[in-house]
């Protein structure tokens, strides 16, 4: 009985607190307990879509005052929401699936809640990155997550060689009109690597494709890609530590010679293996030969 108790207050809904509620991503049996609890026990709901959030809600017999909160009202609207915060009304955010604050305009209230020194607290569920993740094979141990790419090309490719020599998993978000544009793009950088397109997670037809970049760039010429994307790419190849780091000038100039290599050829790529200017390499040996 004490346990009932105890769990009940930590359940307990209270005013003046902002929410995060996460809300399934396509099967409605992946709601929690809890999530039903605070969102009939708040005071409003702040949700990105209120038509989509209105379905999911009137689902779940639920029935609360909705306001929008979505990217382009995010700033008008969110001062309303943290006024009433501070009128101590409790509130529910909600993304029009998965964990709210991820490539979500939910980031902003949570900053601007703990600007105004108002509790925030999350109600955890299903998040499509953990999903994807998972189910793509990949390497779990360090993954990064990158979200949604520019849908300008250049801003697009300028990021891809910004993280092309991560070793680790990286997780995006795709939307299906800028699928074929961004795998292209992603075999152009990146060369051939393995990677996971995960779809309509979840749900009835819930699709994961395991296959390689090269692979995946034409996979959809033919046909239209469908569903919202989580793209889960294998990270670059750890590149082996340089064995010279150890080695004074002349005997990694000397490891070059013994190899086969010309004098002045050896000089450049020990500069370059050091990321030194090659005259003074060249200085080094020369100062050792005479």
């Amino acid at each position: 009985m004490a346990a009932s108790k105890t769990n009940q207050e930590k359940n307990e809904v209270k005013p003046g607190v902002l929410y995060l509620v996460s809300t399934p991503i396509g099967n409605l049996s992946d709601i929690s307990e809890r999530a039903l609890k605070v969102l009939s026990s708040v005071d409003f709901i702040a949700a990105e879509d209120t038509r989509n959030s209105g379905k999911l809600l009137s689902y779940f017999g639920i029935s609360k005052p909705i306001i929008s909160y979505f990217e382009h009202n995010k700033r008008e609207h969110g001062e309303i929401i943290i006024s009433k915060l501070k009128d101590n009304q409790s509130c529910a955010l909600i993304t029009d699936a998965g964990t709210p604050a991820i490539s979500d305009p939910g980031e902003d209230i949570v900053k601007a809640c703990i600007e105004n020194s108002i509790p925030v607290t999350l109600v955890a569920g299903t998040c499509a990155i953990i999903n994807a993740l998972v189910l793509s094979g990949s390497d779990t141990k360090r993954f990064c997550f990158e979200g949604f790419l520019s849908a300008q090309k250049n801003e697009r490719i300028k990021r891809l060689n910004e993280i092309k020599d991560e070793t680790r998993t990286i997780v995006f978000y795709e939307a299906p009109h800028k699928l074929k544009r961004t795998l292209h793009d992603m075999f152009e950088v990146f060369g051939d690597r393995k990677i996971s397109l995960c779809r309509e997670l979840t749900k009835l037809n819930e699709e994961i494709i395991r296959t390689t970049l090269k692979d995946a760039s034409g996979l959809y010429d033919e046909t239209e890609p469908r569903g919202e994307f989580v793209l889960v790419l294998e990270g670059a190849e750890q590149k082996a530590e340089n064995d010279f780091d150890n080695l004074s000038i002349e005997d990694h100039f000397n490891k070059y010679i013994l190899s086969g290599m010309k004098k002045m050829d050896a000089i450049k790529q020990v500069a370059k293996d050091r990321n030194v200017p090659k005259n003074d390499i060249y200085k080094v040996i020369n100062t050792k030969e005479n």
